[in-house]
């Protein structure tokens, strides 16, 4: 890294010193605040340099502004819409073609193999950006329902979709790194059984991406100390760093878990700093490096 460039992310870490982990840090999966100061709170308390911004379609003019007066601090972002709707893949073509870096986080009550989705899988292959799903098979609450359902068939997804770049997210994915995974629990807590389906497809498919985000990444992180260091080494160029924190001030304040009662491990928190904690306990400086900043914005074809 250049002097200039230490020097313009020092400027930019929130505290004028150096940079709190060692590496700048993207967030890429950093839902997008109303305001600039809002996005930029978050930021800076939590010692990250910048964000890949999750946008609504509806939301787009917002992270323009956002871009235009922090460009360095929001380099791209990506765009998402009800997949329902007739319209969805026009809308979001429209938006990848107005600037768009990406399409996601899709989250919505369907399958993920059914036709709603292989219709985005196309458009992004054809549009060559990335897509971000939220796999998760166990509601957190009563009314919540599911999304993006039977993440044990995506493997056929992966292949028939060869082109298209997935970003896997969420509690099924991340769960399945476990191969005694049933689909009965959002979080599970127990030793991780070598061999889980995540773990295995993240080495055997080229297109399968995965963001360490949430309270479901951060917890395949720290569920079974034995397997996390092996496993960012074993995927080294697929995995990359995100939050999807909702604290308001990168220190754990608010309702950093939503009201989610299986994230009350992480209630006060903030997952940025957590899961910054754990991957740089867990990883070399160089490996940190990549994990943090460099892969996502590869991923995402960010400028560096």
């Amino acid at each position: 890294m250049s002097v200039a460039v230490v020097q313009v992310l020092r400027a930019q870490n929130g505290s004028g010193g150096t940079l709190p982990w060692g590496s700048p840090v993207i967030d890429c999966h950093f839902h997008q605040r109303a305001t600039l100061e809002g996005n930029l709170a978050h930021l800076n308390g939590s010692g990250c340099q910048a964000a890949y911004l999750l946008s609504r379609v509806t939301s787009v003019d917002d992270t323009k502004r956002f871009m235009a007066q922090e460009p360095s601090r929001f380099p791209g972002y990506s765009v998402s819409t009800d997949v329902t709707a007739s319209d969805a893949v026009q809308l979001l073509t429209a938006a990848v073609k107005a600037g768009a870096h990406g399409i996601g986080e899709i989250k919505s009550h369907v399958a993920a193999d059914g036709p709603e989705m292989r219709r985005l899988y196309a458009a992004a292959a054809e549009l060559n950006v990335p897509i971000t799903l939220h796999f998760q098979e166990v509601p957190h609450t009563p009314t919540e329902g599911v999304f993006n359902t039977g993440f044990k068939r995506f493997d056929k997804i992966l292949t028939e979709f060869p082109k298209t770049r997935f970003v896997g997210h969420c509690d099924a994915f991340w769960a399945n790194v476990s191969a005694d995974y049933a689909d009965n629990i959002d979080y599970p807590r127990t030793p991780i059984v070598r061999g889980g389906i995540t773990d295995k497809w993240l080495s055997d498919y080229p297109n399968l991406f995965a963001d360490l985000s949430a309270n479901s990444g951060n917890n395949a992180l720290t569920r079974d100390p034995s397997f996390t260091a092996d496993f960012l080494k074993r995927h080294t160029d697929k995995l990359f760093f995100g939050s999807d924190c909702a604290c308001a001030d990168g220190h754990g304040s608010g309702i950093s878990q939503q009201g989610n009662p299986g994230a009350a491990r992480l209630a006060g928190k903030c997952v940025a700093r957590e899961t910054l904690a754990v991957l740089k306990a867990n990883s070399s400086p160089d490996l940190f490096h990549k994990l943090v900043w460099l892969n996502g914005h590869r991923v995402y074809n960010l400028q560096v």
